[in-house]
């Protein structure tokens, strides 16, 4: 089905998980329109830390991330300076001795996914980070980590997919999907393939898919140039971001291009809650302090909250939701949309055109049996 228009496939938001799938279907010969409720590389896309970073918290997501971050080493030459796109590692950092075989335990996992990684000692890691504590024992680096600027990555993602004749509508907001069929203030939009890729908004159009919004908190410093060299990250970070308790703190710290410091992060289950939680951002702010103590002595520019789109099971949902009415979604990928983003795409694109993505999709398939979580 070819609309009046002229496009056979619609992606329903344009933050960079639909973005890439927008790249990704029209490098395939797809008549692609997306459509966008705000702005592009706005929402969850714009609020993120923006960090390409190898997750092993489970097998699934080691191998989403590791094959993602191999696009993303695909396309790093071709990424504009807006990108701010930096290869600067990601340190998890110990607190004690119990930490650090779990350091070892963690090489070994990321070795097994051809992912580089050195285990650093405690002289080793005060070398690399002397903005960190003294007496911590050690960490990983996990060398080919990164970080970039989420909506400029966005927005060449989209420039991709219109390179290759995608249409991108922005300020157009999609009120229903129906088989075939998208409603928005606009007018009706039909399309073979339509894609939900609205981030945490995407069960208000697929109301059976299990996708809640996670809210989370990020402050920005002032310019302090070389304060931190590598994304730092403590080893709890996993815990916190991946077990669906209703609020929970972790130390993540991250250069930016700027010369500022981006601290993070925070996680509530709190639905559409808006607005800054002052009790949760002191805790987030005083972790941070605790592993690097001179943040104490810096300015915050900004504090500002945004929201993830999370799945009971902390895996996205990518593939088919009801392949008779040509509905497909890419969402759920709550912290790592950034880092899984290129892959998602890819392996939907591989999924409309019926061959077999690099790998197995069905860990990711949105009709999966999940456990609802309860949320305010």
């Amino acid at each position: 089905m070819t609309s009046q228009t002229g496009h056979d496939t619609i992606v329903i938001g344009a933050g960079i998980v639909g973005a890439a799938c927008a790249a990704s279907l029209a490098q395939r010969g797809r008549r692609v329109l997306v459509l966008e409720a705000g702005f592009a590389g706005g929402g969850t896309t714009a609020a993120g830390m923006g960090h390409l970073v190898a997750m092993d918290d489970s097998p699934e997501q080691l191998g989403l991330t590791a094959y993602s971050l191999r696009l993303w080493d695909q396309l790093t030459p071709r990424l504009s300076a807006s990108v701010e796109y930096e290869r600067c590692g990601t340190i998890w950092v110990a607190e004690d001795a119990e930490q650090m075989a779990m350091v070892r335990a963690k090489q070994k996992t990321l070795a097994d996914a051809g992912i580089a990684s050195e285990v650093l000692d405690a002289r080793q890691l005060a070398d690399a980070e002397p903005c960190l504590r003294p007496g911590l024992p050690g960490g990983l680096l996990v060398l080919n980590d990164g970080v970039l600027y989420p909506p400029a990555a966005a927005l060449q993602l989209l420039e991709q997919a219109r390179s290759n004749g995608a249409v991108v509508r922005e300020h157009c907001a999609v009120t229903a999907i129906e088989p075939h069929l998208v409603r928005t203030a606009k007018g009706d939009q039909s399309a073979d393939i339509i894609v939900n890729a609205a981030g945490p908004h995407a069960a208000e159009l697929t109301p059976d898919l299990l996708v809640i919004p996670r809210k989370g908190h990020l402050i920005i410093t002032d310019r302090h140039p070389g304060f931190c060299r590598h994304q730092l990250v403590e080893l709890g970070y996993l815990k916190s971001a991946h077990v669906m308790t209703t609020e929970s703190v972790a130390f993540n710290l991250q250069p930016r291009a700027t010369g500022q410091v981006l601290i993070g992060s925070s996680r509530e289950l709190v639905g559409w809650t808006p607005g800054v939680n002052q009790y949760l951002a002191r805790r987030m702010l005083e972790r941070a302090i605790e592993f690097a103590p001179a943040l104490g002595r810096m300015s915050a520019l900004r504090i500002w909250t945004g929201y993830r789109p999370a799945t009971p099971d902390k895996l996205p949902v990518i593939g088919p939701w009801d392949v008779e009415a040509g509905i497909w979604v890419a969402t759920g990928h709550e912290g790592l949309g950034i880092t899984t983003a290129l892959a998602t795409g890819e392996i939907l694109a591989d999924l409309v055109a019926g061959t077999t993505p690099k790998i197995d999709p069905a860990p990711f398939h949105p009709r999966r049996a999940m456990a609802e979580v309860a949320h305010a």
